[in-house]
């Protein structure tokens, strides 16, 4: 194995269960996730000799992935599947508390349209800036607190009432 791929071997060990969890926010789905994160690394390895600031690594592979999510909600590749309120043969355990406000909260955030749950991911999950969420969405600043406070407020429509944001 030559240095090229010792490198990114070594990247993708360390950062795909992390990327994965923000695919999984996104897009609302494990498998789709996987094939998030699976696309994004491809990008990356076409590109990785000339990645040349390796510390600014990962806010490159999070703006691809999240330009990736975008694209493909755009096309509307995943459109085929919808998400419904029956969830078919599958239910929630009927214990109270945090496990059952976080499936509850995850199932709220698919429901909001893909460039604001872009926004709030970024923004709250990522913890990244303003201009750094902006920079990845390719927008300006404006438009990723509009979109933040525009999905937060459609959040807040669909979690019931003892859910808090």
């Amino acid at each position: 194995m030559d240095d090229r791929d010792t490198g990114f071997t070594e990247y993708f060990a360390a950062r795909s269960s992390t990327l994965r969890s923000t695919a999984f926010l996104l897009c609302g789905d494990w498998h789709r996730a996987e094939d998030l994160v699976q696309t994004t690394f491809i990008k990356l390895y076409r590109v990785w000799n000339r990645v040349a600031e390796r510390g600014k690594l990962d806010g490159y592979v999070r703006k691809i992935l999240v330009r990736t999510f975008l694209d493909e909600a755009r096309r509307g590749f995943f459109r085929r599947e919808t998400v419904t309120e029956d969830p078919g043969d599958t239910s929630l355990p009927s214990s109270t508390g945090a496990v059952e406000d976080r499936v509850v909260l995850l199932r709220a955030l698919t429901r909001v349209p893909a460039r604001q749950r872009a926004a709030l991911v970024l923004r709250y999950w990522e913890d990244l800036s303003l201009e750094e969420s902006a920079r990845v969405l390719r927008c300006s600043t404006g438009t990723v607190k509009s979109q933040a406070s525009r999905g937060l407020a459609l959040l807040r429509d669909e979690l019931p009432a003892s859910v808090t944001l």
